[in-house]
């Protein structure tokens, strides 16, 4: 087992930390970002800052949910005495006995309709309609049925979709009080790396460069930034993450210099900056020598430099960090049950590429450190714990 020479400033409580505790301290470390509104046209993938409440009942009125005949009380033929349609309002009063009024789904109710008869089940003649007896109040949405006044709609932390900006309109909002996307920038770290076409001897592709900024995005971030920083000459990294360098920016996510080799400054710049330690290290595999720290107003979140052991611990730290920083729960896992030939790790958690079939999920493959096969074709990340049993669930972190 790989020890990581940790600074005396990470005290010995956030070393070598458990996946699921390091996923909850993760998200619990920040406070949510300062709310703000905007239009809805604007609000899609936001996450709300405040409830959605009913301002009134809803519906706000007895609608018809059929094209039909509302008629009164008692069964037919029924006498037609006009027509309300969507948007109108019927002004004859009350339906009594005998009566009714040809009526469109959405429209008002007339006071004493005792139900709507729909159309296709109603037979016209003259100013006669006839039709089945029905229930009372069928095919008729009550004021209030759907949601009285004042009800939560969607709580705080709520990711705004589609629908959710559809029942915002139908609320009669035109803004939305959300949290601004967290502003991340990521310094990708290493002599080594080649950023274009096929490397030569002795360098890699920079696998991370590309992978991070759509998981940021999918996380509810905003990458503002990706810089390529050398290992040499030292100092190269301390000019990027010391004080004054993330004006606006709310994380910097390093990868690489994250481990105990001559080039990985992180954790003694971060000490030389007395950062507050949340998470240094991980008890998982891959993806242990990974951290985050806060400095005055800012994370910085330390990722492996190899790009799955990075992928699992972007899942980790920086997922649930950027949750965090939105006011959204931390996402709930499902748990699954798994087959195949998976070898939980003692004393650690190991992230293992599965495909999922809805009811158990399998492993593909493909999972060493530096090789990404295994997530590519993988639906989800499953968790395996120490004292995992070969059938039982585990939980899986879905890919985006």
């Amino acid at each position: 087992m790989t020890v990581l020479a940790t600074s005396a400033s990470a005290p010995t409580s956030c070393r070598d930390v458990a996946w699921t505790s390091a996923r909850e301290r993760a998200h619990a470390a920040p406070t949510p970002l300062p709310a703000t509104r905007v239009p809805l046209a604007d609000a899609a993938g936001f996450t709300l800052a405040g409830a959605l409440r009913s301002p009134q009942p809803m519906p706000g009125f007895d609608t018809a949910a059929m094209d039909g005949y509302a008629v009164g009380p008692g069964g037919g033929p029924w006498r037609v005495r006009g027509v309300v349609r969507a948007g109108g309002v019927w002004t004859g009063g009350t339906l009594h006995a005998g009566e009714a009024v040809g009526i469109s789904t959405g429209a008002p109710v007339p006071a004493g309709a005792h139900a709507v008869v729909p159309l296709e089940r109603a037979t016209r003649s003259g100013d006669l309609v006839h039709g089945p007896s029905a229930a009372e109040g069928r095919h008729i949405r009550r004021a209030g049925e759907d949601a009285p006044a004042g009800s939560v709609l969607a709580p705080a932390g709520t990711r705004i979709g589609p629908a959710l900006l559809g029942l915002a309109a139908a609320c009669g909002e035109d803004t939305l009080p959300v949290r601004p996307r967290p502003r991340v920038r990521v310094l990708v770290t290493g002599d080594e790396l080649t950023r274009a076409g096929r490397p030569a001897t002795g360098r890699v592709r920079d696998a991370l460069g590309p992978l991070l900024p759509p998981l940021i995005d999918a996380s509810g971030g905003e990458t503002v930034d990706v810089r390529h920083v050398p290992d040499r000459p030292v100092g190269s990294l301390r000019a990027c993450v010391g004080a004054g360098s993330y004006d606006g920016v709310d994380v910097t996510v390093v990868t690489g210099s994250t481990s105990v080799g001559v080039t990985d400054q992180l954790r003694l710049l971060l000490a030389e900056a007395d950062a507050h330690w949340v998470v240094d290290s991980v008890a998982c595999r891959p993806g242990h020598p990974q951290l985050l720290a806060r400095l005055p107003g800012h994370w910085v979140v330390g990722l492996p430099g190899n790009p799955y052991g990075a992928l699992v611990a972007a899942h980790t730290l920086l997922a649930p960090l950027l949750s965090g920083l939105l006011g959204r729960p931390l996402s709930a896992l499902p748990r699954i049950p798994l087959t195949g030939d998976i070898r939980p790790v003692p004393g650690r958690t190991r992230l293992v590429p599965v495909a999922w079939d809805g009811a158990t999920a399998r492993p593909v493959g493909g999972d060493r450190p530096a090789f990404l096969h295994g997530a590519a074709l993988a639906d989800a990340l499953a968790a395996v714990a120490p004292d995992w049993r070969p059938g039982q669930p585990a939980p899986l972190i879905l890919h985006h």
